[in-house]
C-alpha cells in the first residue's frame, strides 16, 4: 500500500501549483494559517497526497488559495469519496459554477439581451477560437 494514497489526485496537484504560483507573495506558513492549520505540514501532506482536504475545510482553504471555492470542492469530493461518487453528486446537484464561469455566463446574458439563445457552431467556434482551440 502506498504510503501517498492521494498524490495522482487532480487536487493534491491543484495545491501544489497553487502553493508554487502564490510563492511570491504567500509563504506557505501563511497559506496553513490562513486556512486553519496550526502548522504548515498539514498543507505539504495535502500536496504530496499523504492527506485528505477536509471538505469542511475548502471554504478556508479556497481563501488562503485565492482560488474558486466551487472548483475546489469538486476537487476535494473526488478525493473523498472518488471520480464515480462525485459524479453522481454532481449530476443529483448540478455541477458548481466558478465565479469565472459565472462571469461569462452573466455577459451572455447581457449580449444576448436575455434572449437565452443557442449555442450553435459559429458561437461554439467563436468561443473555442477565444481559448486558442
Amino acid at each position: 500500500m502506498s504510503k501517498k494514497p492521494h498524490e495522482e489526485t487532480r487536487l493534491a496537484k491543484y495545491i501544489e501549483r497553487r502553493v508554487l504560483e502564490l510563492k511570491a507573495r504567500k509563504s506557505q506558513l501563511q497559506i496553513a494559517s490562513e486556512a486553519g492549520f496550526p502548522n504548515a505540514n498539514m498543507i505539504t501532506m495535502i500536496k504530496n497526497g499523504s492527506s485528505k482536504l477536509a471538505l469542511d475545510r475548502v471554504p478556508s482553504m479556497a481563501r488562503s488559495l485565492e482560488c474558486d471555492p466551487a472548483y475546489l470542492m469538486g476537487l476535494a469530493l473526488e478525493q473523498a469519496v472518488g471520480d464515480t461518487a462525485a459524479q453522481a453528486i454532481i449530476e443529483i446537484f448540478g455541477t458548481p459554477i466558478t465565479a469565472n464561469e459565472l462571469g461569462w455566463l452573466q455577459e451572455i446574458r447581457g449580449a444576448s439581451e436575455h434572449s437565452d439563445p443557442r449555442i450553435t457552431s459559429r458561437s461554439q467556434t467563436a468561443i473555442r477560437a477565444i481559448f486558442g482551440r
